[in-house]
C-alpha cells in the first residue's frame, strides 16, 4: 500500500479526526485500517491515544510502528495494569474439572428434571458459562438471561434450570471477586472487575478496532470516555460472531462523522468484483475497489494454498481428503475441539453418558442422531454425518496427524477462524448452502449472516480464488 501519500478517503478521516470529531470509519477487507490509523495518529499534534485492538497480536504490531504517542493495547491489557496484577497469583493455574467446581460451590444434589437429570458437574459448569457470558456483557449485575440454553433440551427444563442456577453462578462471581477465591480465574473475570469500576483511561483519543464484534462490555467501556474524541473501526460486512453475544458498535456509536475505506490492496479488481455481490446483499453502501496492481482472477484450483469451510465438520473431511492424498494439511484453531467431540460420540455410541457440554444432556447416539434430524438441532447436523461417515477412531486419528501450518502444503480453516488472513490461492468449500426456492420459484432471502460469511470468505484470497460452493451467487443475483 501507497504511504508517500493518503487517498482521498483517508485524507477524509484524517482531516476529520484533526478537527476532533467523533468518528465511525467502516473499512472494508484489506482497505488498510491500521495504516490510516497510523496517519491518524501522526497527524492529531501527539495528543495522548490508545488504540485498543482486538488482540494481542495486533496490538504488539501496532506498538512497533504507531508514533510514541500511542498506547498500544488490548482492552485486557489496559485492565491487567489497572487491576489484574491484585489477581496474577490467581492467573494461570491448572485446569479446574467441573466437578471440583462443583465441590467449591457446595453442589451436592443432582437436578431432576424428569427426562433428564443434571449431575453437580454439569450444574457447576452452567453456572460458570453464565458467569462467562456476564463477563461479555455490560450488565452490572448477574441475571437469569445469562444462563445458557443447552442444546438438545426443552424450554420447560431450561427455565427449570434458571432457576437453580442463577444463585450458584451468582455464588461463583462472589468467590471469582475475592483475592483468595478458590474457582478458577480468568483473563476476563478481571476485565470484568476493572470495567465494573468505570475507569476513565488517561487519553484525549481513544481508537477502537473491530468494533463490530466488539462485545459489549469494552463497547460501552469506551463510549463512556466522554472526555476523550473516540475513533470507532471496523466492517460492520464483517461482523461473524453475534452468536457468542458479540455486538455490531458501529451501527449505533454515538459518533459526528461515519466515514468509509473502500480501496482494498489485498487484492486485485476480479475478487473486488466478487465481494461487492456479497455486499449488495446487505444493509451497506460499501463498495470495494480492487488493488490495480494486482491481477487477480477467480479461477479453479486443484492444490490451493488454503480452503475455507462453513462448519467445522465440513473442515474436518477436507483434512481427511487431503491427508489420504498424503498432503500435509493445517487446521486453523486445531484438532482438539473436534477429537473432544469424537470421543464423547464414542462414548455415548459405547452406551456411556459424556460430560461434553454439547452433547451432555443425550442418553445415547441414536438420540443425538434424532435431535440433528430436527429444526432445532441443524447445527449439530453436520457432525453427526461426519462420524455416521467416518467413524470416531478415523476422525481422531485425522485430528492427530495435523501439521503446523509452517509445513503444511495446505491450510484447512472454518471461514469464521479465517477473519483477519489472508492466502494467495483460496478454495471455498461446498459446504456454503444455496437458498431454496419458494412455492412461486422466486429465491429466498439470503441471511445476513451468510452474506457476511461469504464476504469474508472471498475476500481472504490475494491471487486466485475458487469460488467452490459459493458459485451460486451468479444465479441469484441474476
Amino acid at each position: 500500500m501507497p504511504s508517500y501519500a493518503p487517498t482521498p478517503e483517508q485524507a477524509a478521516i484524517i482531516d476529520a479526526a484533526v478537527e476532533g470529531h467523533s468518528l465511525v470509519v467502516q473499512a472494508g477487507a484489506g482497505t488498510g485500517k491500521t495504516s490510516t490509523l497510523k496517519m491518524v495518529a501522526a497527524a492529531t499534534g501527539g495528543k495522548k491515544t490508545i488504540y485498543i485492538a482486538y488482540n494481542r497480536a495486533i496490538a504488539d504490531e501496532a506498538a512497533a510502528s504507531f508514533p510514541d504517542n500511542v498506547l498500544c493495547k488490548t482492552a485486557h491489557g489496559l485492565a491487567m495494569a489497572a487491576v489484574g496484577r491484585n489477581y496474577r497469583h490467581r492467573l494461570n493455574g491448572p485446569r479446574q474439572p467441573a466437578k471440583r467446581a462443583a465441590e467449591l460451590l457446595g453442589i451436592r444434589s443432582w437436578l431432576d428434571l424428569g427426562a433428564v437429570r443434571v449431575a453437580p458437574a454439569q450444574q457447576a459448569r452452567i453456572a460458570l458459562e453464565a458467569v462467562q457470558r456476564f463477563c461479555y456483557s455490560a450488565d452490572d449485575q448477574i441475571g437469569i438471561h445469562h444462563v445458557p440454553r443447552q442444546t438438545g433440551m426443552s424450554v420447560d427444563d431450561h427455565i427449570a434450570i434458571q432457576r437453580v442456577v442463577l444463585p450458584l453462578a451468582q455464588k461463583a462471581w462472589g468467590d471469582i471477586l475475592g483475592i483468595h477465591g478458590k474457582l478458577r480465574f480468568e483473563h476476563d473475570h478481571y476485565l470484568k472487575i476493572w470495567a465494573l469500576r468505570k475507569p476513565e483511561l488517561a487519553a484525549e483519543v481513544v481508537m477502537l478496532d473491530e468494533c463490530q464484534d466488539s462485545n459489549p462490555l469494552v463497547a460501552q467501556l469506551v463510549q463512556d470516555q466522554d472526555h476523550a474524541q473516540q475513533i470507532a473501526v471496523g466492517d460492520s460486512a464483517q461482523q461473524l460472531y453475534a452468536w457468542r453475544g458479540a455486538v455490531d458498535a458501529l451501527d449505533t456509536w454515538p459518533a459526528d462523522r461515519h466515514l468509509y475505506l473502500s480501496q482494498s490492496w489485498r487484492f486485485g479488481p476480479k475478487i473486488a468484483e466478487e465481494a461487492n455481490k456479497w455486499l449488495s446483499l446487505l444493509s451497506t453502501p460499501l463498495r470495494l475497489t480492487g488493488n490495480p496492481q494486482l491481477a487477480s482472477e477467480i479461477t479453479r484450483l486443484d492444490r490451493p494454498g488454503a480452503i475455507l469451510c462453513r462448519t467445522n465438520a465440513e473442515a474436518m473431511g477436507q483434512v481427511m481428503k487431503l491427508l489420504a492424498a498424503d498432503i500435509r494439511v493445517a487446521l486453523v484453531g486445531g484438532g482438539a475441539a473436534i477429537k473432544r467431540l469424537a470421543e464423547a460420540a464414542r462414548d455415548l455410541k459405547d452406551g456411556r453418558r459424556t460430560s461434553h457440554p454439547e452433547l451432555w444432556v443425550f442418553g445415547s447416539w441414536g438420540e443425538v442422531q434424532e435431535f440433528a434430524d430436527e429444526a432445532a438441532g441443524r447445527d449439530l447436523k453436520p457432525l453427526v454425518d461426519l462420524i455416521d461417515t467416518h467413524g470416531v477412531d478415523a476422525i481422531i486419528a485425522a485430528a492427530d496427524s495435523l501439521s503446523d501450518e509452517r509445513r503444511a502444503d495446505v491450510v484447512v480453516s472454518t471461514a469464521h477462524k479465517s477473519k483477519g488472513r489472508e492466502w494467495s490461492a483460496v478454495k471455498i468449500a461446498d459446504d456454503f448452502p444455496e437458498p431454496e426456492r419458494g412455492d412461486d420459484g422466486e429465491w429466498e432471502t439470503v441471511p445476513d449472516s451468510d452474506a457476511m460469511l461469504a464476504y469474508v470468505s472471498v475476500t481472504r484470497a490475494m491471487h486466485r480464488l475458487d469460488r467452490g460452493g459459493l458459485g451460486w451467487i451468479d444465479k441469484y443475483l441474476a
